[in-house]
């Protein structure tokens, strides 16, 4: 059963404006709205027709009145959802809609939602924080927060996308990544020598990659800049699955080995509460 409940003083012929409820015959056993579901149809209607569609061919299609389509559409029209391209061609696409895919894609970013609790992991240390992911065989940051106590500065991110043997948070990836992509990687990288302390060799990497593993940590002792010491942990996701990786950069003449352990601990409590964030939310 249908009920309706019209508006005083309302065009009777003009459905669009009428707040009708139906009683939904699926599973959900709710009611809907049908001015929402008439206007849902309008827009799977306009998505059909990318060069156009004009409200007479809409309301042929719908079975509805050309008052009707004209009040769905223009409304559609001033929320972004829907364009007009002139009287002949009629109204496709607006650019709403691919604005809501964005924000929910962004949304659902590591990057994004990590980003404040990146940072705040930053102030409490006073040292910069990065957080990076593996793109193919390249090592991209996706933040980086500058440490507010020392003077350190990061290394150029363009060089250190093929340095991932070298660096805090590559090698907090590569250590949980398959063999065969190891392989991979390091063909397509190189293991090329940036400081007296690099991993040059496969045989090293493999071995470094195993203490990590280990260890849950990754460090890189001036391997990649002299005078910079990173302390790197692994972000994971459900099932385990590697996302990315946070490090914290700090100059060497402060990287005691006291101070070294209280930075672990945090690097590590750090990553155990992004994951299990990023778990919770199903990423």
């Amino acid at each position: 059963m249908v009920e309706k409940f019209e508006r005083q003083g309302a065009d009777s012929s003009v459905d669009a404006e009428l707040v009708s409820l139906a009683t939904a015959s699926g599973d959900l056993g709710g009611r809907t709205i049908q001015s929402v579901e008439r206007a849902l149809n309008v827009l799977e209607i306009v998505a059909q027709e990318r060069d156009g569609v004009t409200v007479s061919v809409i309301s042929e299609r719908l079975g509805l009145n050309i008052s009707t389509c004209h009040h769905l559409i223009t409304t559609l029209v001033k929320k972004g959802f829907v364009t007009h391209l002139g009287r002949i061609k009629g109204y496709a696409l607006g650019p709403r809609l691919g604005e809501l895919v964005q924000i929910s894609e962004g949304e659902r970013d590591p990057d994004v939602l990590l980003a404040g609790e990146l940072k705040a992991l930053g102030a409490s240390l006073g040292h910069g924080v990065q957080f990076a992911v593996l793109r193919d065989t390249s090592l991209m940051t996706k933040l980086s927060f500058p440490g507010t106590d020392d003077k350190v500065v990061e290394p150029d991110e363009v060089e250190k996308m093929s340095a991932l043997h070298a660096t805090a948070t590559g090698k907090a990836i590569l250590a949980w990544i398959p063999d065969t992509e190891l392989v991979r990687i390091i063909s397509a990288n190189g293991l090329s020598s940036y400081t007296p302390e690099t991993i040059t060799t496969l045989s090293g990497l493999v071995e470094e990659l195993r203490l990590v593993r280990r260890r849950k940590y990754s460090i890189d002792d001036q391997e990649f800049s002299e005078g910079i010491v990173c302390i790197g942990a692994t972000i994971r996701a459900g099932a385990g699955a590697v996302i990315g990786s946070i490090s914290v950069t700090i100059p060497a003449d402060r990287a005691t080995d006291d101070y070294r352990d209280f930075l672990i601990k945090e690097m590590i409590a750090a990553a155990n509460s992004f994951s299990n964030k990023l778990r919770d939310l199903k990423i």
